[in-house]
């Protein structure tokens, strides 16, 4: 069974940092492209990027947190990080690790539950 488990989230300041984890099992994580997803409140589903697998490891980043998030992954320990730096009050968020369907496919086919990020003063 797929299963993709977030932590990592809570309340940070503007200009503060924190980073998410996914913890992933019931698949071979490093066959699989990894993303972050996001959606504010009253707004829709935003996609924050990708990490390729297999290997790969390139990664794409929407333009609103290009140069301020970093993805990252441990194959040896099957998660994936989404390292968020300069936030800001619009990053607050849930905030959604989601599984590809091929090392470089970023088309998700399973979602983590989600985890909160409030980005406050």
């Amino acid at each position: 069974e797929v299963q993709l488990v977030e932590s990592g989230g809570g309340l940070a300041q503007p200009g503060g940092s924190l980073r998410l984890s996914c913890a992933a099992s019931g698949f071979k994580f490093s066959a699989r492209a990894m993303s972050w997803f996001r959606q504010a409140p009253g707004k829709g589903l935003e996609w924050v990027g990708s990490i390729s697998g297999g290997g790969i490891l390139a990664t794409e980043y929407a333009g609103s947190v290009r140069g301020r998030f970093t993805i990252s992954r441990d194959n040896a320990k099957s998660i994936v990080y989404l390292q968020m730096n300069s936030l800001r009050f619009e990053d607050t968020a849930m905030y959604y690790c989601t599984r590809g369907r091929s090392a470089t496919s970023w088309s998700s086919e399973y979602w983590a539950q989600g985890i909160l990020v409030t980005v406050s003063s």
